[in-house]
C-alpha cells in the first residue's frame, strides 16, 4: 500500500490521453496570456471569481454608458424635430388667421362678383 495505484491507473489508461489533448479555460488563458512569466506556475484560482466580478462590472458600466450617449442622440434628434414643427405650426396658424380675417376673404371672394356689405343685414320678421 505504499504505492498509489489511481495515478498510475489514469495515466496508462485512455482517460489520460483525452484529458490531456483537451483544453480547458486555465489552459487556453495560460497559453494565450503567457501567465506563467508574471505568476510562476499558473494562474491561481482563488483570483478568477474576482477578477471575473470586476470584467463583468466593466462591461456593465461600458454598456450602461454606450446606451446612455444613445439615448442623448435620440433625444436631442426629437427635440429638434419637436422645434421645426413648432415653426411649421406657428407659420400655418398665422397664415390661417391672416387668411380667415374678413377683409382677405372680401379680397379673394371679389373676383367672382361677390362683393362685401358695407351695412348690416336686415332682418325679416313675418307676422302669423
Amino acid at each position: 500500500m505504499s504505492q498509489n495505484t489511481f495515478r498510475k491507473k489514469l495515466k496508462s489508461g485512455n482517460r489520460a490521453k483525452s484529458t490531456a489533448t483537451r483544453k480547458t479555460i486555465f489552459s487556453w488563458m495560460e497559453e494565450k496570456l503567457n501567465v506563467t512569466r508574471i505568476l510562476g506556475e499558473g494562474v491561481p484560482v482563488q483570483l478568477v471569481p474576482p477578477v471575473g466580478f470586476v470584467v463583468l462590472l466593466a462591461l456593465i458600466y461600458i454598456w450602461s454608458n454606450h446606451r446612455a450617449e444613445n439615448m442623448v442622440r435620440k433625444i436631442e434628434k426629437v427635440q429638434q424635430e419637436v422645434e421645426d414643427i413648432r415653426a411649421d405650426v406657428t407659420t400655418l396658424e398665422a397664415e390661417y388667421m391672416l387668411s380667415s380675417m374678413q377683409s382677405e376673404l372680401a379680397k379673394k371672394v371679389a373676383n367672382k362678383g361677390i362683393i362685401e356689405l358695407k351695412e348690416p343685414p336686415v332682418k325679416i320678421e313675418i307676422e302669423e
